[in-house]
C-alpha cells in the first residue's frame, strides 16, 4: 500500500509541471480578453472614489458583481467589506485572495477623463477624495481573478475566498476598521483559509515586473504621543519656569539617538519621527504643557520592542532632567505589525511568480517602511503580499509620481499582470 500511495504521489507531482503550465496559457489568453472590463473597472472605482468605513457604494458594486458570478457572497464585515467563497467542489485547501477598496483624502491633480471631481468631509473639513494609492487597481484585479477563476471552477481543488478590505488607511477618528476587524470577526473562518495572497500595486516600478521578499516586507507602525508637563512662567523669567518646550527640544533629539545609537541596522531599518508639536500661545509666555506626535516604523519584532521601551525611557528619563513630567502614550490609536511574508511559502511559490511574470521581471526587492495592515491577516495564517508594477517604461523612475499625492497615477497596462498572478498562485498553491 505504501509503495502504490508513493507512486500515486511521484505520478501527481510529475504531472503537476504540464497542469501548471497548461492553466498559465489559458489564464494568460483570459486575462488578456478581460482586459478592457479590468480597465473599465478600475476607472469606475476611480472616478467614485469613497473614504475609510464610507465605501458603501464601492461594496454594492463589488457585492452585485459577485453574486452575478454566481459566488456565495456576504457583505457588512468590518462595516463595509464584501467576502465571497468560490468552492469548487473538491477535497482541498482554502485560498484567500485580498483587495483593499479605501480612497484617501487627497484632491485629485491628474487630468484625466475618469479623475474624481468627489468631495466629501472628513475629520470636520471639506477634502477631495481620490484613489491615490492604487486601491481602485486591486479591487479591478481582483474582480478580473475572480471571474477567471469562477470559469475555470473544474481546475480547482479546495475553495477560494475572495476578500475585499475596508479602510485600509485607517478608519476614522473614534472608529475602528480594516484588516484587524475583520480578523476579528472571523473571515479567517468558515471556511478556514489556510493560506492568503495579497498585491499591491506601485506608481515607481515597471510594468511587467513583480517585486518580493522573504520575511519583512512592510514595517510595523506605531503612532505615539508624548505629553511633556512643566511650570508656567512670563517668557522674561525663564528660572521661574519648568520649561516644556526646551524640555521638548531635548526630547527629540535624543529620540534620534534611538535608532542611531541602541539599533543595529545591518539587516533591518528603523524610523523614529516626530510629526507634531503642540504647545503655548504667545512670544512672551512659557506655557505649562507641549504635545508631540509621531510614529515608529520597524522591521524587526525584537527591535520594535526595544525602540518602544526605549521611547518611554529616553521621554520620561530627559524631562525629568528638564524638571518636567512626560506622559507616553505607545501605541496612540492604532498600530500594524511587520508586514511577514512566511519564507517557506515564499520558496513554494517563487517558481509561480518566474513562470507567470517571467525570470527576469521577477525581481528581489528591499523592505520599505511603509505599513499595510494585510500584515494582521499573515499573523494568523501563512501570506504572501507582493509588489506589481504600474509605472510606463518610459517615465524615469525620478519622474513616477508619488502615492498618496494629488499627482499619483498609473498605467494600467500593469494590471493585467495582477490578475494572471492572483489566479495562478491560487491554482498552483492548491495543486501543490
Amino acid at each position: 500500500m505504501k509503495k502504490l500511495l508513493l507512486a500515486t504521489s511521484i505520478a501527481l507531482a510529475c504531472q503537476f509541471p504540464v497542469l501548471a503550465s497548461d492553466f498559465k496559457s489559458q489564464v494568460s489568453e483570459m486575462a488578456s480578453d478581460i482586459e478592457p472590463q479590468v480597465i473599465k473597472w478600475r476607472r469606475h472605482f476611480h472616478e467614485n472614489p469613497e473614504l475609510s468605513n464610507r465605501e458603501f457604494e464601492t461594496a454594492k458594486t463589488i457585492a452585485k458583481y459577485l453574486k452575478d458570478l454566481g459566488l456565495e457572497v456576504q457583505t457588512g464585515i468590518a462595516k463595509t467589506g464584501v467576502v465571497a467563497v468560490l468552492d469548487s467542489g473538491k477535497p482541498g485547501p482554502v485560498v484567500a485572495l485580498r483587495a483593499d477598496i479605501d480612497g484617501l483624502p487627497v484632491t485629485e491633480s491628474v487630468d484625466l477623463p475618469f479623475a474624481s471631481k468627489v468631495r466629501t468631509t472628513h475629520e470636520g473639513m471639506d477634502v477631495g477624495v481620490m484613489h491615490a494609492c492604487g486601491h481602485d487597481t486591486h479591487i479591478a484585479m481582483l474582480m478580473g481573478a475572480a471571474k477567471i477563476l469562477t470559469e475555470k471552477k473544474d481546475k480547482l481543488k479546495g475553495k477560494v475566498k475572495f476578500i475585499f478590505q475596508p479602510a485600509e488607511e485607517g478608519a476614522p477618528r473614534g472608529e475602528v476598521g480594516g484588516a484587524e476587524v475583520m480578523v476579528k470577526e472571523g473571515v479567517l473562518k468558515n471556511p478556514d483559509v489556510d493560506v492568503i495572497f495579497g498585491l499591491h500595486i506601485s506608481s515607481a516600478q515597471d510594468v511587467g515586473t513583480v517585486r518580493y521578499k522573504e520575511e519583512g516586507i512592510m514595517a510595523a507602525v506605531d503612532p505615539y504621543r508624548i505629553v511633556i508637563k512643566g511650570k508656567q512662567s512670563h517668557g522674561a523669567y525663564p528660572w521661574l519656569s519648568a520649561d516644556p518646550i526646551v524640555s521638548a527640544a531635548q526630547m527629540i533629539m535624543g529620540l534620534q539617538t534611538i535608532v542611531s545609537r541602541e539599533v543595529e541596522l545591518i539587516d533591518s531599518a528603523a524610523v523614529v519621527s516626530v510629526g507634531m508639536i503642540k504647545g503655548g500661545n504667545r512670544s512672551n509666555i512659557i506655557p505649562s504643557e507641549v504635545e508631540l506626535v509621531g510614529t515608529i516604523r520597524s522591521l524587526n519584532p525584537e527591535i520594535r520592542k526595544h525602540i518602544h521601551e526605549a521611547v518611554h525611557r529616553k521621554a520620561t528619563n530627559i524631562a525629568e532632567s528638564m524638571n518636567t513630567t512626560a506622559e507616553v502614550t505607545l501605541p496612540l490609536d492604532y498600530q500594524y505589525p511587520i508586514t511577514y511574508n512566511d519564507p517557506s511559502l515564499m520558496q513554494q511559490m517563487l517558481p509561480t511568480l518566474k513562470s507567470t511574470a517571467g525570470d527576469e521581471n521577477t525581481v528581489l526587492t528591499k523592505a520599505v517602511t511603509g505599513a499595510e495592515d494585510f500584515s494582521f491577516f499573515q499573523e494568523k495564517v501563512p501570506g504572501l503580499y507582493l509588489f506589481v508594477g504600474g509605472k510606463s517604461l518610459d517615465v524615469p523612475v525620478s519622474e513616477a509620481p508619488g502615492h498618496h499625492t494629488p499627482e499619483f497615477e498609473i498605467d494600467e497596462s500593469g494590471m493585467k499582470l495582477g490578475v494572471e498572478l492572483l489566479s495562478n498562485l491560487t491554482f498552483d498553491y492548491m495543486h501543490q
